[in-house]
This record gives structure tokens, sequence and C-alpha cells, in this order.
């Protein structure tokens, strides 16, 4: 038997269908900015069954407010309140938890190394040192995300090998 093969980079088409499935309202997505750990993102870290680090989703806040407004159904206002503050609320973090959970899809499938969501990172918070290297690596895509009724921002998808 062979060993399960580490994730692919998800392709944007993925992560549209899968913002689009979750949403239920039209995602646009395109080539974006990196993200980077100067604009104080929330990072999701997702590890495979022995704890090892295999994806980091890297969200500006931006965005961030956004997924969470979509899920959950947010008026605007109060996420373009939050992005100004640059802080995140208690329950906007946990509907972002929800969509980056869900978003571990995208880096499973048949043959590969089950990976699952390990933590998500609030914007502005300490990220450790280990993480953090991790998040200037190569093996990435970088996304502009456009979620109808609400606006756009970037996200960085990172892999570990």
């Amino acid at each position: 038997m062979t060993a399960p093969a580490p994730a692919l980079l998800p392709n944007p088409k993925a992560v549209r269908d899968l913002l689009e499935g979750l949403f239920g309202k039209d995602v646009t997505v395109s080539p974006g900015d990196p993200v980077s750990l100067n604009d104080k993102p929330a990072v999701a870290v997702y590890v495979d069954p022995t704890m090892a680090t295999t994806a980091l989703c890297l969200v500006d806040i931006r965005l961030a407010a956004w997924l969470a407004g979509a899920l959950a159904l947010l008026p605007k206002g109060g996420l373009e309140d939050a992005i100004d503050e640059g802080e995140l609320s208690e329950m906007h973090l946990e509907v972002v938890y929800e969509v980056v959970n869900v978003a571990a899809a995208l880096f499973n499938g048949g043959g590969v190394n089950h990976s699952k969501l390990h933590k998500l990172h609030a914007p502005g918070e300490p990220i450790p040192g280990d993480i953090a290297g991790l998040a200037a690596a190569f093996n990435r895509i970088d996304l502009k995300v456009d979620v109808a009724g609400y606006g756009s921002g970037n996200m960085s998808i990172v892999m570990a090998h």
C-alpha cells in the first residue's frame, strides 16, 4: 500500500466553486496580490493526521469580513466598521472559522493525505515562527476574491511542501 501523496495547490476555479456553493452567491476569483503577515491577516493553519502543517490560508481583513458577512448574512455597514477599526468581533471570527474549516476540502481528495483545520489566528494575533516562515513560501496561489453584495479582498493559499 502506498502512502498518501501530499495535497496539491488548489486552482482558482476550485476556490470559486467552494465559496459559491457555501454562500449561494456569485463569487469572482482572479489573480491577486500576495497576502503578507505585515497586512495582519487571518491565518488558517491546516494539518495532516500526524499534526504536520500541510497548508496555510491567509485572508486579509477585508475579505475575512466579507466572508463572514456572506455566510452569516450580516449587514455590510457593520462589516465596513470592523474593517475600518482593523478588528473583527468574536462572532465574525467564528463565522470565518466555519468558512476556512469548510475550505479544508480544497486540500482533500482521492489519494492525498487528509488535512483538517487546526487553528485560525485572528487578524493581528501573534503568529508562531514556524507558521510565519511558511507564510513566505513560494508554493502558493494569490487570489483576489470578490463576493457579490459585499466586496473584494485578497487570499493567499500556501502549501507546506
